[in-house]
């Protein structure tokens, strides 16, 4: 269950870090440009500790995926990004791959 945590730990900060990267500007913006190496590490920092419990393959699958999906949503939601039927298609095909991998039976 603590590996859980540390995923969804995980994903949170790579999802703050990609967020940064937009509101950086090309690195012309100082403090989301520091956030992003500094959300990555801590986001690997968690990853790595959720890999003590759970396969690699699904780890990386689910921070992976979860981050797009939510990067995806952020993007439509916060920068007003167009929300095609495609984008939106995609995003779903990403949930159903992820609750996939999990439904595929994780041993520890």
């Amino acid at each position: 269950m603590t590996s859980w945590l540390y995923l969804i730990g995980a994903i949170v900060l790579e999802v703050a870090g990609t967020t940064s990267m937009k509101l950086s500007e090309g690195f012309t913006r100082v403090g989301p440009s520091v956030l992003i190496f500094v959300f990555y590490v801590l986001s690997f920092t968690a990853l790595t500790f959720a890999l003590k419990g759970i396969d690699v393959s699904v780890a990386y699958a689910v921070w992976a995926g979860v981050g797009t999906a939510l990067i995806g949503v952020i993007g439509i939601v916060h920068f007003k990004e167009p929300a095609t039927m495609l984008k939106i298609v995609s995003i779903g095909f990403i949930i159903v791959g992820v609750v996939g991998l999990n439904l595929n039976g994780v041993r520890h």
